[in-house]
């Protein structure tokens, strides 16, 4: 292939123009890793079906330009490119989900891409600025392994406001040292990380179905304590998830009511709390997309210093955010509070999701906002480890002293 470019519209340099339409993206994730093999197409994919399946407008940009793989994992293989005017347009895939992807502009699979920096990043630019994408509520963009030109080109383009990284590893120490670079990548251009996806984190055996870790345990997680990032959750090796790929199925639609898939739900709950403020003029029903929560699931909001419970409730460094079901926690995941104002986190926190406290210390007015607004809250605990606090808060043995803050 000698030149793989859009021949139907030339690269159009207008800043304005690809601005507005980012503009009618809500939030874009960039999903990315260092380290190439550890299954991030698998979860590129995954997480926009499930964000799709939650009734949110979802647009899924294909960046692997050498490699992709997209079109394959979605049952698109046979599908081209498409313009109207000047547009191009996207492939509709389910009532929610648009898809665009380099797969689009192959003959076939052994069509080899020969492009050089420039000449990708014009394709990128085309993808994000020719597209009819419309107003989406999340765009989620698969990004080649590695540090490169697509990945540079990804977060020069984006608004940082708007946008943030979501990076994928497995359990091993070799896939973790290159993760590390994609974290310093992020750091380095203000691209702000949602968190860290662990993948192929244990196997899941086909006929007993229990999950067994065959790999070195926690990479993921020692990852984001180390960079104090959040750990999103963890993704388990199911061959089912392989055999729908190879055979063009999607794997959310295909295997419904699996662990794997209540685990991608999982994260999409995560990434939907991170990033309800960036999100907050969604063109869904926001009663109905508001909360994925379950009214089964309680979400729990410990202040933290160093990612152990501190004494001040309105002047910790980050919220730990538990989710528990069925009186078992489901997911952990650290956020930054806005800049401390009297009255603001009751709100804040209120807004995503929480109806559970606990806290070391808080103030009256503080006790009073959560009040009026349902949420139960407990002062006075002691502890450390977040999650060891919401345990013995879960089996009725959480200490309690004074109220720190009782002002």
């Amino acid at each position: 292939m000698e030149n793989s470019g859009c021949q139907h519209s030339a690269p159009q340099q207008n800043d304005v123009l690809l601005n507005q339409k980012i503009g009618r993206i809500a939030h874009t994730f960039v999903v990315m890793s260092g380290k190439g093999g550890v299954g991030k197409s698998t979860v590129a994919v995954n997480l926009a079906i499930s964000l799709s399946m939650h009734g949110l407008k979802i647009g899924l940009l294909d960046v692997d330009i050498h490699g992709p793989s997209v079109p394959k994992m979605l049952g698109l293989s046979a599908e081209r490119l498409r313009f109207t005017g000047e547009e191009i347009m996207p492939i509709d895939i389910f009532e929610n989900l648009k898809v665009i992807s380099m797969g689009f502009m192959l003959q076939g699979y052994a069509d080899a891409v020969i492009l050089r920096g420039p000449m990708k990043s014009n394709l990128i630019r085309q993808f994000l600025e020719n597209v009819a994408w419309g107003d989406l509520d999340c765009l989620v963009i698969d990004c080649p392994p590695g540090t490169g030109d697509e990945p540079l080109s990804i977060a020069q383009m984006l608004n940082t406001k708007t946008s943030s990284a979501v990076i994928v590893t497995t359990p091993q120490q070799m896939a973790t040292i290159d993760v590390e670079k994609s974290i310093s990548f992020c750091k380095k251009l203000d691209l702000p990380i949602s968190g860290i996806i662990e993948n192929m984190s244990g196997f899941v055996c086909p006929h007993c179905h229990k999950e067994t870790d065959i790999f070195s345990t926690g990479g993921g997680q020692e990852l984001a304590a180390r960079f104090k990032t959040n750990f999103l959750g963890s993704i388990p090796l199911d061959p089912d998830v392989v055999k729908s790929g190879d055979a063009e199925r999607p794997y959310l639609q295909s295997f419904p009511g699996t662990e794997t898939t209540a685990r991608f739900d999982r994260i999409v709950e995560q990434l939907y709390s991170l990033h309800l403020n960036s999100m907050a003029d969604l063109s869904c029903n926001t009663d109905v997309c508001m909360p994925f929560l379950k009214e089964s699931i309680m979400r729990f909001a410990v202040p933290t210093n160093d990612r152990k419970l501190c004494a001040h409730f309105g002047h910790c460094a980050e919220f730990a955010i538990l989710d528990v079901e069925n009186n078992v926690i489901v997911t952990e995941s650290y956020i930054s509070p806005p800049p401390h104002e009297p009255g603001l986190l009751p709100g804040w926190l209120h807004e995503r999701g929480v109806n559970r406290i606990i806290a070391g210390g808080m103030g009256q007015r503080a006790q009073q906002l959560f009040a009026e607004k349902n949420v139960d809250v407990t002062t006075g605990a002691m502890g450390e480890c977040p999650r060891e606090v919401v345990e013995n808060y879960l089996n009725g043995t959480l200490a309690t002293g004074a109220n720190t803050c009782d002002h």
